[in-house]
């Protein structure tokens, strides 16, 4: 009876070590030896945060929940967080470039991880780009918008558009934090309600829900990129997305096959498109000509 029982501990625990190595072993999960349990815990909220040099003190019992609801939304979306922490790493580059170049502070690139994910997206009512530019907005704004190219889909030329955007915002409204609001709901809507409500920051504002939400997703965007650890995100560097390192070659006449051009430059045209979403169609008009700067991985090969 004795050695009966022996056997039957040591094959539940056989049993046991094989289950345990099918379920955290053998996935896909890079656990980094952290294969613990998940677990739904409460976060820390700051007696403070900042957003672009501006504080906002987390007295008030509506601003912290407020700022809890938007930290506790997006670290809890786990999958959604991992791909914006893989995506930043991409894209911060060239943003923060342009950002600095302009005179923008660098927490706006946060605004532009909640407005598309940083991806080249449509919103319902059409805005369009990692900067979600409505069409008419564009235009007046100097970007080219039409069927056969629309440089909302252009990440340098549309960041340059919304740091126009926000300067001419921080100019009429005071501050950045009023600046990013009005991204959302219109330097004029923002202007209106300020003087109906008679205060003088956002944070006293009674808003729609959306705008209400808008600068603490900023905020909690930043927190957690900025602090990917402390919210429980686990990862190497090897698992980021990289820069898209590319050089640009000037065309200042008509393409007729988009194709056969990336062909002479040794890339095909799926990748020309990955590194030039501003062009639509698998030709370029061009009757004016223009002068575009075409942008080619760095692989590619320029002829003399």
């Amino acid at each position: 009876m004795k050695n009966k029982n022996t056997i039957t501990i040591v094959l539940v625990i056989g049993t046991i070590i094989l289950v345990s190595n099918n379920i955290l072993g053998g996935t896909a999960f890079m656990t980094y030896g952290l294969g613990e349990p998940s677990k739904v815990y409460a976060l820390h909220i700051a007696k403070e945060y900042t957003f672009s040099g501006e504080t906002v003190v987390m007295e008030d019992d509506d601003l912290r929940k407020r700022m809890d609801k938007e930290l506790l939304v997006n670290t809890y979306w786990q999958s959604n967080m991992m791909l914006m922490i893989k995506r930043s790493n991409q894209y911060f580059p060239l943003i923060e470039r342009i950002l600095k170049e302009e005179g923008v502070p660098d927490d706006f690139k946060y605004l532009a991880v909640i407005e598309s994910s940083l991806e080249n997206v449509i919103s319902p009512a059409g805005a369009k780009g990692f900067w979600q530019i409505m069409r008419t907005t564009g235009k007046e704004m100097g970007l080219e918008v039409n069927s056969n190219v629309d440089e909302r889909y252009h990440l340098e030329l549309s960041t340059r558009v919304a740091c126009a955007y926000l300067k001419k915002a921080k100019k009429k409204l005071g501050t950045w934090t009023l600046a990013a609001a009005s991204y959302n709901r219109g330097i004029s809507g923002i202007k209106r309600l300020l003087e109906k409500q008679q205060v003088e920051n956002y944070y006293d504002l009674l808003l729609n829900t959306e705008t209400k939400r808008y600068v603490f997703r900023v905020l909690a965007m930043k927190e957690i990129l900025s602090n990917p650890n402390q919210y429980g995100f686990v990862f190497d560097t090897i698992d980021l997305y990289g820069e898209l390192k590319s050089k640009k070659i000037p065309v200042d006449t008509a393409i007729t096959n988009i194709a056969a051009f990336a062909k002479t430059m040794g890339i095909n045209y799926k990748q020309l498109k990955i590194y030039n979403p501003w062009l639509l169609e698998n030709h370029l008009n061009n009757k004016s000509r223009k002068k575009y700067y075409i942008a080619l991985p760095d692989f590619a090969e320029i002829g003399p």
